[in-house]
């Protein structure tokens, strides 16, 4: 039994190979979280969507206590296992709702419009890309292992939160706080820039692209230290501009269906 924990907490690192990104094994996996946490979602977004306020946002709390809970655990067990810390900051865009989540939950007024937002935007877009497109860490670790499960649970929460809003009715999409939702974005990079430079990482992938569709734009620029970061930035926001200029239409679209009936 003591061995098993062992082997699952990667102490002594695993002993157990890699299955493989894409393997059934990988597939099914990841496929019953986003499974879990979409049926999950849409339940209690349904159950509250005529409820106030203040019981739908009891969701998001647990959420964000849930989320930060299996991150500092997830840290807890690295630490224990030697390895560095420095490289396990919340600095990669799959953890900003850590902090975008937590905001959502606790924040009033126009903050709380636009976290509720932001975790909308990316919370799905992070759930995906996290556990389907986890390939380095499918390919270096076991399925049923703590760095994946761990990854899996906290990338599925971010995708239930963003479903949770949607279907709770809690999206508010407002052009005044479109500003806002930049700006978390700007700082947050910023500050992954500033890790960067001076561990050095690769957070939010602003030194390289590291196999990713990011080296297009690395290898357009011959890797240039400052225009490369620069448009990876700027995708980041124009992908926020996209989501915000794709939801007006729909709706304008719904707007006019309903008046047409």
């Amino acid at each position: 039994m003591i061995e098993a924990l062992r082997e699952f907490f990667g102490f002594g690192g695993y002993k157990r190979p890699a299955e493989g990104w894409f393997s059934w094994q990988h597939l099914v996996f990841v496929s019953s979280l986003m499974l879990i946490m979409i049926g999950l979602a849409v339940w209690l977004g349904l159950r509250n969507k005529h409820r106030d306020e203040k019981t739908k946002n009891k969701v998001l709390i647990v959420a964000a206590i849930m989320i930060d809970g299996f991150e500092l655990f997830k840290l807890l067990i690295i630490g224990l296992r030697g390895g560095n810390l420095l490289l396990e900051l919340p600095l990669f865009l799959c953890s900003i709702p850590l902090f975008a989540i937590p905001m959502a939950a606790f924040c009033k007024g126009r903050m709380k419009e636009a976290s509720l937002d932001f975790v909308f935007i990316f919370g799905l877009l992070i759930a995906f890309m996290g556990t389907y497109g986890a390939g380095q860490n499918y390919g270096c670790y076991p399925v049923l292992s703590f760095d994946n499960v761990i990854s899996g649970i906290t990338h599925a929460i971010s995708g239930f939160a963003a479903l949770y809003i949607a279907v709770a009715g809690m999206v508010n999409m407002k052009k005044r706080n479109i500003g806002i939702s930049f700006l978390i974005l700007t700082v947050f990079c910023v500050l992954a820039y500033i890790a960067d430079v001076l561990i050095p990482y690769n957070y939010m992938f602003l030194m390289r692209g590291d196999g990713t569709p990011y080296d297009i734009f690395y290898n357009l620029v011959n890797g240039n230290r400052i225009l490369y970061p620069m448009i990876v930035v700027g995708l980041f926001l124009v992908y926020i501009t996209v989501f915000y200029l794709a939801f007006f239409g729909i709706s304008k679209l719904r707007t006019r269906k309903r008046g047409q009936g």
